[in-house]
C-alpha cells in the first residue's frame, strides 16, 4: 500500500512522509520524515493498537508545528471514530488550512459523528473526505496514491489519475 504512494509521488518529483500515530491513554509518536516506502512499511508494521480515546487534536497540533517550520502539502488521517470536541478540532483544522495544508480524511466504517466531523475538517482545509470499507486494502492504497499525487504534483496530478475506485473519483471531484 505505502510503496504505491511513493511510486505515484515519484512520477511528480518525490515525497516525504511522516508517520504519526496515537494509542492508549496519552501515547502519540511521530517518526522522522521518510523518503522510502520500505521505511514507512517497516514502521507501520511495528505499530500495535491499544484501547483508548481518539487524540486527533494531538495530530493536528503536531501538523501545525510541522507546517510552521516547513511546507506540508497534505495530512492524511485514517480513522474509524472521533470522540473529541468537533469545534476544537475545527479550530485546529482551520489554522492548518491557513498554513496551506489540506487534510485528507479516510473513514473506515459507519460512525455518523466521525463522518460529520471528518467532512467538516476536510472542508476547513480544502481537503477531501472519503469513506472506505473495512478490509478494502486496494481502495485505501488507491486513496493514498491519490494524496501522494496531490502532495507531489497538486490537484492536476490527482485529476490525471485513472479513477480506479469510486473513492478515488470522489477524491478527484473534491479537489476540483
Amino acid at each position: 500500500v505505502q510503496n504505491e504512494m511513493f511510486v505515484e509521488a515519484g512520477r511528480h518529483g518525490g515525497l516525504a512522509v511522516q508517520l504519526l500515530f496515537y494509542r492508549g491513554f496519552a501515547e502519540c509518536k511521530a517518526s522522522p520524515w521518510l523518503h522510502e516506502g520500505q521505511d514507512l512499511v517497516r514502521l507501520m508494521r511495528a505499530v500495535r493498537c491499544v484501547a483508548g480515546k481518539t487524540q486527533i487534536h494531538r495530530v493536528l497540533r503536531h501538523a501545525i508545528g510541522q507546517a510552521r517550520s516547513q511546507p506540508v502539502q497534505a495530512l492524511v488521517f485514517v480513522g474509524d471514530c472521533m470522540e473529541e470536541d468537533t469545534d476544537a478540532l475545527g479550530q485546529l483544522a482551520g489554522e492548518l488550512g491557513l498554513l496551506g495544508t489540506r487534510m485528507f480524511l479516510f473513514h473506515e466504517g459507519q460512525n455518523a459523528a466521525a463522518e460529520r466531523c471528518f467532512r467538516q475538517l476536510a472542508g476547513l482545509t480544502r481537503g477531501a473526505y472519503c469513506r472506505f470499507a473495512s478490509g478494502a486494502a486496494a481502495e485505501l492504497a488507491a486513496l493514498l496514491a491519490g494524496v501522494a499525487a496531490y502532495a507531489a504534483g497538486g490537484a492536476a496530478a490527482v485529476a490525471a489519475l485513472p479513477p480506479r475506485t469510486e473513492a478515488v473519483r470522489l477524491l478527484q471531484q473534491q479537489l476540483r
